[in-house]
């Protein structure tokens, strides 16, 4: 989709924006003495796009500034008076690109399909989006060969006639060093106060005209919920003016029904403080996962390994978009940003603190009624030397295509000829050092910003719909708030998200302030293997694209859906066919539209 596009005719520098989602609030053009700027999403505060567009033109335009990357969901280009810069906010839910060839860009586009079409496709890209769920985000690598991605954070600078002159990460916040915990211990209630105050103004940055609230009945979301209500009532916009949605899907039957009494729990709780809030309950019993995934993974601007569960969110972002909503936001994030960070352990152990960090992992164990060996397998060694712990995993799960089959490890179905011939194994490494880093427990919130809200359904459907979501638990304050917390202030035993749950503890209705687990959404993809697995086999056998057979042995990805439709495999095994089934059907739209 195409929101933005610069191009230069006659050497001088044409800058577009896309005119029926400018009428949206979706795209934001401003010009000043400093220059143009053209702004997809927003700056600072939903609700003053025009002066978040404004402020983020007049602080990159002057000449020889310097200035952070404000916080905000946008994507921009400003053609200044001596520069053109491209600026992505450190989430980087908007995505952009641009052509370049002997260091001269050609054009800039917030759609890489259009910017590739008719180009060589990048095997390497291909290497890298099939290591994980991960990669995509933050690889400048794109499908298409000579079409580059702006990284989020990134500060791209050319000259007035596309000359690129470099490529710098401008990070908007410094990562805070961890509180002591005598710190946090003095003052009891601290950390919660703390995260309540960043939650309520990640809340109110977001609120927009008429705002959609994502209610499952879990914690998460509930907690947005009524901060955006409370925000609502006791902010400039009259607490009656209807301008809160309480948007939540329903199941009639099956184990996801029985969520019922919490999302009524939920929406009675905001309706306390928000008498006027609408709540619509979209029935989405018979949606199943991969319904018309040809369509959802086949027109999307890159693969999109998240396409097999669009049915279910299109159903709601189509409900929103019927009441006019111009925001919606999520309960995204808050599982990895507000729950205690296991991967403390690794720093225990790396610091040669053994004795505490068995006695908290035995701690860990009791909480999650799992085994203490489990506990340092996966949050002390596997960081240590994620690839070899894959391999051994593998070697001791044999016998079925996805046995053992782990995040980074070759999937058997990825031809051994093109992985080692486009880079697997070093897009594999790359990959395992930006989920785990130098310090483990630190990488944990850059890779769940990319993990817990994969925004490609949001940012293909957003012209119809009029919104982009957004995701206050991803937003910069809470995740620093969080990580300056040490392990003892944010780890209580048996009970997930304590911090949260003491931070809201006056909003929640019970239920679900005592809530520790939730129906996960398994009964959707299982119900989607069982309806489409045979069609999604025939889609790939069929697959006409001369990629799909050069990349994959298809009988073998034939064989992986089989068993994940039987219930063998994994989470992590999943992903792998998923993201898979979605390249091949990508690819094919590729075939279908001539890109």
């Amino acid at each position: 989709m195409e929101a933005v596009r610069l191009d230069w005719a006659g050497g001088v520098p044409r800058l577009w924006a896309a005119e029926d989602m400018a009428s949206r609030g979706l795209v934001t053009a401003v010009s000043s003495a400093a220059g143009t700027a053209v702004v997809v999403g927003w700056v600072g505060a939903a609700r003053d796009r025009v002066a978040g567009a404004h402020g983020l033109l007049d602080a990159f335009g002057r000449p020889g500034s310097d200035p952070a990357v404000p916080a905000g969901d946008y994507a921009a280009v400003l053609v200044c008076r001596d520069r053109i810069l491209l600026i992505r906010d450190e989430h980087a839910r908007i995505p952009l690109f641009y052509e370049e060839a002997g260091g001269r860009v050609s054009a800039v586009s917030s759609s890489a399909r259009l910017l590739g079409r008719g180009t060589e496709l990048e095997r390497r890209y291909f290497c890298r989006y099939l290591t994980g769920n991960l990669a995509q985000p933050h690889t400048e690598l794109t499908p298409f060969a000579g079409v580059h991605r702006v990284l989020g954070g990134e500060v791209v600078e050319l000259s007035l006639t596309g000359r690129l002159h470099g490529r710098t990460a401008r990070h908007g916040r410094g990562v805070p060093e961890p509180l002591p915990p005598e710190a946090v211990g003095a003052q009891p209630g601290a950390a919660a106060k703390d995260l309540r105050r960043a939650l309520e103004n990640a809340v109110g940055r977001r609120m927009g005209t008429v705002t959609a609230c994502h209610v499952s009945g879990g914690l998460d979301s509930t907690s947005v919920a009524l901060l955006a209500a409370r925000t609502r009532a006791t902010g400039r916009d009259r607490p009656d003016d209807g301008g809160l949605v309480l948007l939540s899907g329903c199941f009639g039957s099956g184990e996801l029904a029985g969520e019922r009494p919490y999302l009524d729990a939920a929406v009675e709780a905001v309706r306390r403080h928000a008498p006027a809030a609408r709540p619509v309950a979209v029935d989405v019993g018979d949606t199943a996962d991969f319904d018309d995934f040809r369509r959802h993974a086949g027109e999307a601007d890159e693969p999109h390994a998240h396409a097999f569960r669009a049915p279910f969110w299109s159903r709601l972002h189509a409900a929103a978009a019927e009441l006019g909503c111009d925001t919606l936001l999520t309960g995204c994030g808050a599982d990895p940003v507000a729950d205690a960070n296991p991967l403390h352990l690794h720093r225990l152990a790396r610091t040669g603190r053994l004795r505490q960090m068995t006695a908290q992992a035995r701690a860990w164990a009791n909480g999650g009624e799992r085994g203490v060996r489990d506990i340092v397998r996966d949050y002390v060694m596997k960081p240590a030397l994620p690839l070899a712990a894959e391999r051994v995993t593998a070697l001791t799960r044999p016998g079925t295509v996805l046995g053992g089959l782990g995040t980074f490890g070759r999937p058997r179905w990825l031809r051994p000829g093109f992985a080692r011939a486009h880079g697997y194994r070093g897009a594999s490494v790359a990959e395992s050092r930006f989920v785990f880093g130098r310090t483990p427990e630190q990488s944990l919130y850059d890779a769940a910003n990319y993990l817990a809200a994969p925004d490609l359904l949001s940012w293909h459907r957003a012209r119809e719909d009029g919104f982009f979501l957004s995701h206050p638990f991803l937003d910069p304050e809470v995740v620093a708030t969080m990580r300056r917390l040490p392990a003892e202030a944010t780890f209580c035993p048996g009970r997930p998200k304590a911090v949260l749950r003491e931070a809201m503890a006056d909003l929640l209705p019970s239920p679900i302030h005592g809530r520790a687990v939730k129906v996960p959404f398994d009964q959707l993809y299982a119900r989607g293997l069982r309806t489409h697995g045979d069609g999604l086999i025939d889609l790939c056998r069929s697959a006409s694209h001369p990629l799909v057979e050069e990349m994959f042995d298809v009988e073998t990805l034939c064989r992986a859906v089989n068993e994940a439709r039987l219930g063998m495999g994994d989470s992590h095994s999943w992903d792998r066919v998923n993201s898979s089934l979605a390249l091949v059907m990508w690819l094919e739209g590729l075939a279908v539209s001539g890109s």
